[in-house]
């Protein structure tokens, strides 16, 4: 299943401790949503940097990283920063982190809209693939957060 959230922050969201992201493959998380990832999970960021100078991290693949009882799913998305995200390397990477996270017993992941900002994909396109990959994964809420904003900071 899955749920979108016009705005917000995929760490603030009240229950969800699993999180997702695309990544390039060149070990650079220095803007958007990674460089957050990069800030929060320091360790992580320095596994994935080996992986991908060690050619072990390419297009299409996941890293899992583990730390208590959060799951991080960096995503192989795209290349390197300088290039588009590819399609395909979403699909492979969002049906094998589902595959991970239902063998992991993970009940709901949040995830920015990944490959259309920094991507340069049509977030529609990107959608469709999610949509039709988490249809064989009724167990695990995708929780995909459209807009970024830090808190509300709307009057009530």
């Amino acid at each position: 299943m899955v749920r979108y959230v016009n705005e917000g922050n995929i760490f603030t969201i009240n229950g969800i401790k699993c999180y997702a992201h695309g990544c390039n493959c060149a070990g650079a998380m220095g803007k958007g949503i990674a460089l957050q990832f990069k800030m929060k999970y320091p360790k992580m960021y320095r596994l994935y940097k080996k992986k991908c100078i060690d050619g072990t991290f390419t297009i299409g693949d996941v890293f899992e990283y583990v730390t208590g009882d959060e799951h991080i799913y960096n995503l192989g998305t795209q290349k390197d920063w300088k290039m588009k995200a590819d399609l395909e390397a979403i699909r492979k990477s969002i049906s094998t982190m589902m595959e991970l996270a239902s063998q992991g017993n993970v009940k709901a992941i949040a995830m920015p809209k990944i490959g259309a900002g920094l991507g340069r994909l049509d977030w529609c396109d990107v959608k469709a693939i999610i949509e039709d990959v988490a249809l064989k994964y009724s167990n695990i809420e995708l929780v995909v957060v459209e807009n970024y904003k830090e808190r509300n900071t709307d009057c009530q």
